[in-house]
């Protein structure tokens, strides 16, 4: 047996549809917490879209959980313990554990704020993976 999964979460100009969150008193319109979906045990992911003007309405912190923010498209801005940060299509965010941070989608941003939310924890990742293993001999499927 093989140790993979697939699923289709949409392109991001359809994760507005998603509605979930961490437990239901959390949830949203715009949020599919992906790692509740697939059997990930080291890593979670969230898909998030916010209408402009919208925002998360609430800080929070992490003491173990380190989380990376990579948005796709519109424009927003995050809070980041005492600093304001610009984020748009392209930006990626690393935000380590007891920063606070909270976001938004700017008001004047002309499509929705989509990003993903990868979050990890554990132990350090060394800087080039030391378990992979390569079989040049392998022949390719297609």
């Amino acid at each position: 047996m093989t140790d993979y999964e697939v699923m289709q979460i949409g392109a991001p100009d359809a994760w507005r549809d998603h509605f979930g969150g961490f437990d239901a008193a959390r949830s949203r319109d715009g949020r599919r917490v992906v790692d509740h979906e697939l059997t990930m045990q080291y890593i979670g992911m969230t898909a998030n879209a916010l209408e402009p003007g919208e925002e998360a309405g609430y800080w929070h912190t992490h003491s173990e959980v380190e989380e990376l923010y990579v948005f796709l498209d519109g424009e927003g801005q995050m809070g980041l313990d005492d600093d304001l940060v610009e984020v748009r299509a392209g930006s990626v965010v690393r935000v380590g554990q007891h920063v606070w941070r909270t976001w938004r989608a700017r008001p004047d941003s002309t499509t929705q704020l989509r990003w993903l939310c990868i979050r990890a924890g554990g132990t350090p990742l060394p800087h080039m993976p030391n378990d992979g293993s390569r079989n040049p001999d392998k022949p390719m499927p297609w």
